[in-house]
């Protein structure tokens, strides 16, 4: 671990930190948008499960206001348009997320975090917790790890931990300690955590 909190202690006092800052602010200021706004968001977490996080900016760029309004069969047929893997199931899946924007938005004011994530989980088709986490992650919850083939990979070369057969949930809770762990000792939260480790990986930072 040694090496890699000295990495990322070398990040946070370059430009990466003036950016991480910037994105973090971003994602607060879109948790305070209304419903459909943050239900755009959800559906581009939806979009972006086994697929790339670029892709689903873009799509999610040209879609907008379909998420909300379009009928199934036409935000599919969008979705093959713009050369999205899943067009069918995944526009499935936001068409029927939509009966729960009033009650999604709801809980966001009254559960706590893990209740939230745990709710999302249990209530939102296609999400699971990386996508759950990536989504509060978005909209500005500071506390939860978006674990995927990136991180893994990272924690992996830096001997922290063994590659998993499965992200299951008790897998992906186990990891998720252990970044916990790795955020304490470079003195960030898990949203920063996560944007720094992403970086070091691609040399990018997106959402």
């Amino acid at each position: 671990m040694r090496k890699l909190v000295e990495k990322i202690d070398l990040l946070k006092r370059g430009k990466t930190a003036e950016t991480v800052k910037s994105r973090l602010e971003s994602f607060k200021s879109l948790g305070e948008k209304n419903k459909e706004e943050i239900f755009k968001e959800l559906c581009f977490c939806t979009l972006t499960a086994n697929y790339s996080a670029e892709g689903g900016i873009r799509i999610q760029k040209q879609v907008n206001e379909g998420f909300v309004c379009l009928p199934q069969a036409e935000l599919s047929e969008r979705f093959k348009e713009l050369g999205y893997r899943f067009p069918n199931i995944r526009s499935q899946y936001i068409c029927a997320n939509r009966n729960k924007i009033d009650e999604l938005y709801s809980n966001l004011k009254k559960l706590n975090d893990k209740e939230m994530r745990e709710w999302i989980v249990e209530n939102i088709k296609g999400i699971g917790y990386k996508e759950a986490s990536h989504f509060l992650r978005n909209i500005g919850y500071l506390d939860y790890a978006i674990i995927d083939f990136h991180i893994v990979d990272i924690l992996v070369k830096n001997k922290m931990i063994e590659k998993p057969k499965n992200l299951n949930k008790k897998k992906y809770l186990e990891i998720e300690d252990v970044l916990r762990k790795l955020a304490k000792a470079t003195g960030l939260n898990l949203a920063e955590l996560d944007l720094y480790l992403w970086y070091m990986e691609t040399g990018k930072i997106l959402k």
